[in-house]
């Protein structure tokens, strides 16, 4: 991989007093595809929106092939859009229901390929529809008249047609039945090499995760608790809270692991946070140091990084 596309740094987010995101940093490179983990609540979705600039940010730079995207004018921001897209998890809330799925897929192109005739921009929007899955005469119909799986490719379709260099995919597949998650997440593969995207893939499947992404991050309560390759992520993980998110995934192969690796039941709420280590209230591995500062990312090996004060000593069975 060459140098990396997008360079978030410090990268926080407040709402109110809660810190949704809290001093956020990591690289992506062209052509990568960035695995991002964490419960519900812990920053994932508000993450992929304030890169994207759909929510403020407090401090911090997103930094987009040189340029940093918080500091950019609307005119600006509004040019460096089209290579930055993103499908949400909702397919059918994201699509606009009085516009055809034509008028849906027409619509970027006329925003920023405004030169194309009307025929060269049906051809596109026929071709992307057959490259998702769906037939060209579909572009007439509405929302509606697809399912989940179908509203999910229109809008994988509209995300693409302009073949973007970073594609945010915000829990994509969590909505949908375990039968088309497969399809989905293959067909985004597919896309993402034949167009050559960096792709952050936002999900609590840890198998999706774990079949299609290089590296991952691990977020915990808006911080970054770890980042590895995914191969060394899963095979030895060195931060608790990740640790226990692995333990959790069933393994009809084995007895039961993980049992006490947490100690509540949730994620804490944003208005009862600990002091020090976020995780250490949950953490059965917590002493008395862990309260006094947070932890801060610090290399654990060769492109692997982990924010515990205790990872050198912990050994896991």
């Amino acid at each position: 991989m060459s140098g990396a596309l997008l360079e978030v740094r410090g990268l926080s987010v407040h709402f109110g007093t809660f810190a949704a995101l809290e001093d956020v940093s990591f690289d992506l490179h062209a052509g990568e595809t960035m695995g991002l983990v964490g419960e519900s609540g812990s920053g994932k979705s508000t993450l992929a929106r304030a890169i994207l600039r759909l929510v403020p940010a407090l401090r911090g730079s997103v930094m987009w092939r040189g340029t940093n995207l918080l500091a950019c004018d609307a005119r600006e921001l509004r040019r460096q859009r089209r290579d930055l897209q993103i499908v949400f998890q909702d397919p059918l809330a994201s699509l606009d229901p009085r516009m055809t799925v034509g008028e849906i897929l027409a619509e970027p192109l006329r925003i920023f390929e405004s030169t194309l005739s009307a025929p060269a921009r049906q051809a596109r929007i026929g071709e992307m529809l057959e490259r998702v899955g769906l037939a060209a005469g579909m572009r007439d119909r509405y929302p509606h008249e697809f399912s989940g799986g179908q509203c999910q490719r229109i809008g994988i379709a509209r995300a693409m047609i302009l073949r973007p260099k970073l594609l945010i995919c915000d829990e994509p597949v969590s909505s949908l039945d375990v039968s088309i998650q497969g399809q989905i997440v293959n067909l985004l593969l597919d896309l993402q090499r034949d167009f050559d995207t960096a792709m952050l893939f936002i999900s609590h499947n840890l198998a999706v995760v774990r079949h299609l992404s290089n590296r991952v991050l691990v977020m915990y309560l808006g911080r970054l608790v770890e980042v590895a390759a995914r191969d060394v992520l899963f095979a030895a993980p060195r931060h608790p809270y990740t640790r226990a998110l692995l333990a959790a995934v069933p393994d009809p192969t084995r007895a039961p692991a993980g049992a006490g690796l947490i100690a509540g039941e949730a994620i804490p709420s944003g208005g009862s946070l600990a002091s020090g280590c976020v995780f250490r209230p949950r953490c059965a591995y917590a002493q008395a140091q862990c309260a006094l500062a947070a932890p801060q990312l610090e290399k654990a090996g060769a492109g692997h990084e982990v924010a515990c004060h205790r990872w050198r000593e912990l050994v896991y069975s």
